[in-house]
């Protein structure tokens, strides 16, 4: 688990493609001696086991699932990606509950400057939209956003200059794809309440007959 509060931004050194299959390596200032192998981190959102280590370098094995449903396959040499290690018992949760289990891709649809800040609008698919709310907590490449509204399409944040200079956002131009894991609450939500959609025999007629209207 995460909070998607990003540590460090990290330069892959290679990404190669192994039939359905994939491996990453990434050069990081994160302290290697302190992750061990079969450890979680989040590499632009998606949780990911450290297969290998040595000196800076943390290498991946990306599964076809994660091949499938993230941005990763367009990684290159040289592209810069988000990092953060899985949370520890007794860590603040400065972000939200993030798994590091990417939903969908999103779209950057709008880029605008307001203030000194920056406002990224986004599009996803409808299917993943109806768990956003305003103000509530989105995943874009693993950073930890408010949702500042929801649109028909999608929906915007506001970016801070301190968030732009630590993390890639700064870098995205519309029409870029970013990784997008909405918040896991609305899912567990909408799957724990699934069982009692359209079960109620409660109904204005009902409410009328015991005195209630």
């Amino acid at each position: 688990m995460f909070t998607g509060l990003i540590e460090d931004t990290g330069r892959v050194m290679f990404f190669e493609r192994r039939n359905q299959a994939g491996s990453l390596q990434v050069e990081t200032s994160l302290p290697v001696n302190e992750i061990a192998i079969g450890d979680s981190v989040s590499v632009n959102g998606a949780c990911l086991t450290v297969t290998t280590k040595r000196d800076r370098l943390l290498t991946f094995d990306l599964s076809p699932e994660s091949l499938g449903t993230t941005t990763l396959t367009k990684l290159r040499s040289g592209s810069m990606v988000n990092l953060e290690r899985a949370l520890r018992l007794g860590d603040r949760m400065g972000g939200h509950i993030v798994t590091g289990h990417i939903d969908c891709i999103g779209r950057l649809v709008r880029s605008q400057e307001s203030s000194g800040n920056r406002i990224l609008e986004f599009s996803l698919p409808p299917e993943n939209a109806r768990y956003l709310v305003a103000k509530g907590s989105v995943a874009i490449n693993g950073i930890s956003l408010t949702v500042n509204r929801v649109t028909p399409s999608g929906f915007s944040v506001n970016i801070i200059p301190l968030t732009q200079a630590e993390t890639t956002l700064s870098a995205l131009k519309s029409g870029d794809e970013v990784n997008i894991e909405t918040d896991i609450i609305g899912k567990y939500v909408e799957r724990l309440t699934q069982p009692w959609k359209g079960s109620s025999s409660l109904s204005i007629k009902t409410l009328a007959e015991y005195g209630f209207l």
